[in-house]
């Protein structure tokens, strides 16, 4: 029976036993792996470890390339994904969680800046592909499908790549050169986008065009509505056109004193640009408190540092030309409810951020294709749709909605669609068990607080476009990178090699780790008892 520390009571009494070799032996030890928590978090499934890895070695494109086994865009992941890998950091518990996207931000930029290209597949299945929509879960079902030699088509109804990535973040969170710099690479490498183009009717373009399968994913485009009564109504706007507008280079009028009304990230984004386009006043109206806002806290912080306001706990009863009129909420059983206290907020114009639905009607038609009541399409486990070879991924099924997320179901659609393209279905294979800060010997590591990045000055932020955080220096990422703790995977310390009194550890070389000698090894443990990161078990025979 194996010991793991996931059950801390059953910790072996390695000295109550008689030590020595052979049949007195009652404990021996075994290399193992475990998954590593950051890991595990990953919606797009990399591998953060084995990176991290190799970029605190110093081997930044071995650790680029690895990266992108499974991720094709770390340069736009490093600025906009919100990182539960760091939420689920073991470093959490020692001083500070490894700020791990701003490495994965260090290796994409180095990658834009020496060039580096995915290289194009040697073979060629004969297999097409349609895929519609181009933000990030189109973009990495055609890398992932390009790698594995199918011919990957992307039709796209904007005017450029990049989906929500571009339309619906600003620019000083994701500059435009890095976007386009990561859709181009996937271009180069073999895949091609249709700009401008509407896919209206599905089964005629996969007749057309020859494709094999489809994969749909265009993202949720159209904006929520709400009633509200007005008299006489100001200038109302959505947030998703508002901010397709200015992207477009667009102006729109919104006057000295402009309400966001809504709690999300995209409600923050709004407020932000109405800032940076010369609004004297940005005021958010959101119903709930900031404790049950969906807005991650430093997205509020940051608004709230660029001189943003926000009145939590309001809801709009009416409007007019130039004034909101408000109710208060109570939050009751972590419910909003009216209190019957009203006030007015002066405001030249209203943008609405309620959220974004997918525009499916197209799909209505389609034979064995069915709908969730929001209006998202319902996928099987292998994210086909009810009709054989459309798949589909992204905002558009049942799931939640982040760039990471869209990005982890283009691979995942892909792995799917290929074993449909095969006569098969794809099955993960299981993970390893998870390995926490218990298991650990957190004494081998000093304490060692993560490495900030820069930021420009509120007042100078939201002057203007430019990108508000900065990255970090080669020598930042490399230390930034050495935080990591390596949990539940060997790392090649000698800890085990060193510690063991009978000679039993063999070296088999860089990167091979090392094995044991059982006719040498007695299952003393002090193996098992140093290794700073849980990569031996000891196993009761």
């Amino acid at each position: 029976m194996a010991f793991s520390h996931t059950d801390l009571t059953r910790k072996p009494d390695l000295h109550s036993h008689s030590i020595g070799t052979g049949s007195v032996r009652t404990w021996r030890p075994e290399y193992v792996d475990f998954l590593p928590p950051c890991n595990q978090g990953c919606p797009a499934g990399e591998n953060i470890q084995a990176w991290l890895a190799l970029a605190q070695a110093g081997e930044y494109r071995a650790a680029w390339e690895q990266l992108t086994e499974e991720n094709p865009m770390p340069a736009i992941h490093g600025r906009v994904c919100y990182h539960p890998c760091e939420n689920a950091c073991n470093r959490n518990a020692l001083d500070t969680t490894v700020s791990i996207h701003a490495v994965e931000r260090f290796l994409g930029d180095r990658a834009i800046e020496e060039g580096w290209q995915f290289p194009k597949p040697s073979y060629q299945s004969g297999k097409r592909i349609l895929i519609v929509g181009a933000g990030p879960s189109g973009l990495s079902a055609a890398y992932h499908l390009t790698r594995l030699g199918h011919t990957v088509s992307i039709y796209e109804a904007g005017p450029v790549a990049g989906g929500m990535m571009h339309f619906g973040i600003p620019a000083y969170r994701l500059p435009r050169n890095i976007l386009q710099a990561e859709v181009q690479r996937i271009e180069n490498m073999g895949a091609t986008i249709r700009l401008n183009y509407k896919v209206n009717d599905i089964l005629a373009e996969k007749e057309k065009g020859g494709f094999d399968a489809v994969f749909i994913a265009i993202g949720a485009h159209i904006a929520k509505k709400t009633d509200i009564p007005a008299r006489e109504a100001g200038k109302i706007l959505d947030a998703v056109s508002f901010l397709k507008a200015v992207e477009m280079g667009d102006k729109p009028q919104i006057g000295r004193r402009v309400a966001i009304y809504g709690g999300g990230n995209t409600a923050m984004d709004a407020a932000r640009v109405a800032k940076r386009l010369g609004a004297e006043e940005a005021l958010i109206i959101y119903r709930r408190d900031r404790e049950h806002m969906p807005a991650h806290d430093f997205e509020a912080d940051e608004a709230l540092s660029e001189g943003v306001k926000i009145h939590w706990l309001r809801t709009i009863k009416n409007l007019d030309e130039t004034s909101i009129t408000v109710e208060r909420m109570d939050i009751l059983d972590g419910k909003p409810v009216p209190t019957g206290q009203f006030e007015t907020l002066e405001a030249d114009s209203l943008i609405l951020a309620l959220g974004q639905d997918t525009e499916t009607d197209f799909l209505q038609g389609i034979p064995g294709i069915a709908f969730q009541p929001d209006g998202t399409v319902v996928v099987d486990e292998h994210m086909m749709t009810g009709h054989a070879g459309i798949f589909a991924g992204g905002d558009m099924v049942p799931s939640e909605r982040s760039v990471t997320i869209a990005t982890g179901h283009g691979k995942k659609a892909v792995r799917n669609i290929d074993a449909w393209l095969h006569g098969g279905f794809f099955r993960k294979q299981p993970n390893n068990p998870v390995v926490r800060i218990e298991q650990l010997q957190v004494w081998f590591r000093t304490l060692a607080p993560l490495r900030e990045q820069a930021h420009l000055a509120p007042e100078q932020a939201a002057g203007s476009f430019d990108e508000i955080v900065g990255g970090l220096t080669e020598s930042e990422a490399r230390y930034e990178a050495q935080r990591c703790l390596s949990c539940g995977n060997c790392f090649e310390c000698d800890g085990c090699f060193g510690a063991c009194p009978e000679g039993a550890v063999i070296k088999l070389g860089k990167g091979n780790r090392y094995e044991f000698n059982y006719a040498l090894c007695t299952g003393c443990g002090v193996c098992f008892e140093q290794c700073p990161c849980h990569a031996i078990d000891m196993v009761h025979e």
